[in-house]
């Protein structure tokens, strides 16, 4: 009877064993201003794994905080890039889940890194992917009115675009001529040059998930729609074009339109400001993604035991720079 209740068990153990391990890892990209080994990161990394059953990784870049302010955005893509083929925990496929800026690098990842494992679901938290005309988590600080005045004069300068990384992604409408001339980095991840890439749009359109949610009450991402690849239009800022009309929808610069069409490109919208996302959103809107089939009543139960954390407000960002702030916000039951 011992010996039964013995193989019983082991089996049951082996069952669990092959169920973890055919889960789909996923990888978390930050935002700017903030680094993995801060407790809001890894908390929501770990709340994402404990929810999906798939093993998270926070993948840092150079210094974090700083080099996501300062190094360029090809180079912080090249960094992760090879983070990404070192990993054998990644090599059969893997998920990304971005944070703001960190959605920049999570998509020139899959458009620009070669003999790299395939990425199965992207999940784009608040990505500026059309661009944004305002230097993002910026206030009334000395270094914002510096900015600011920069991305008048001098956004498309060598020098900035060398030295600040968000200056890859700030497109200012009415100076679509210097965009395109001086921008070294979004002009090439949208495929809008003339010569277009085949390959950037071949990787894109392999995920299987694309998953992109905006902030109803963004004031951080200039227009908010960008989390969804709206944008204004060339030479204006007085309306705001949705991504279907867009042009790298319509001519499908990315593989976006083929992966809509395929019915693989999942358009939310949330409550609350930049980055603001409740526990109840992201096991509806993040977590389905990242689970693989097999472990789903693994997921049930991992939910079902998690202690209710009430109000609890967790600061995602590390005090190096004024003003950056990543809340998530939890209710309770």
């Amino acid at each position: 009877m011992a010996v039964h209740k013995a193989s019983i068990i082991i089996i049951a153990l082996i069952c669990t064993f092959i169920t973890i391990a055919s889960s789909v890892p996923f990888i978390v990209l930050h935002g700017i201003g903030d680094k993995c080994s801060n407790s809001g990161v890894k908390h929501f990394t770990e709340l994402l794994s404990d929810w999906s059953s798939s093993q998270g990784y926070c993948l840092e870049i150079g210094k974090g905080s700083w080099d996501s302010w300062t190094m360029p955005l090809l180079e912080q893509t090249a960094v992760v890039c090879e983070k990404v083929k070192s990993m054998p925990e990644l090599s059969n496929g893997y998920s990304i889940v971005g944070l703001s800026q960190g959605n920049m690098i999570g998509r020139a990842l899959i458009e620009f890194c070669d003999d790299a494992p395939p990425v199965k679901s992207f999940v784009s938290i608040g990505g500026p992917h059309a661009g944004t005309a305002s230097i993002p988590f910026c206030g009334a600080t000395w270094i914002c009115i510096m900015l600011d005045s920069m991305i008048k004069t001098e956004i498309y300068s060598d020098y900035l675009q060398e030295h600040l990384a968000p200056s890859g992604y700030l497109k200012i409408p009415t100076d679509i001529a210097g965009y395109m001339e001086g921008c070294r980095f979004l002009p090439k991840l949208n495929n809008e040059f003339p010569v277009k890439n085949s390959t950037y749009k071949e990787r894109f359109s392999r995920l299987e998930n694309l998953v992109l949610i905006m902030f109803e009450h963004d004031t951080i991402l200039i227009p908010k729609e960008t989390s969804w690849f709206g944008y204004y239009p060339d030479g204006s800022f007085e309306t705001i074009l949705p991504p279907q009309e867009t042009k790298l929808y319509t001519e499908d610069w990315i593989g976006l339109r083929a992966l809509d069409e395929a019915g693989k490109v999942k358009f939310v919208n949330v409550s609350g400001n930049h980055l603001q996302i409740s526990h109840e959103d992201m096991k509806k809107h993040i977590v389905p993604y990242l689970s693989d089939k097999s472990s789903s009543s693994m997921t049930t139960m991992a939910v079902s035991e998690l202690p209710s954390v009430g109000n609890f407000v967790m600061n995602l960002i590390g005090p190096e720079v004024d003003q950056l702030q990543l809340v998530l916000r939890h209710f309770s039951a």
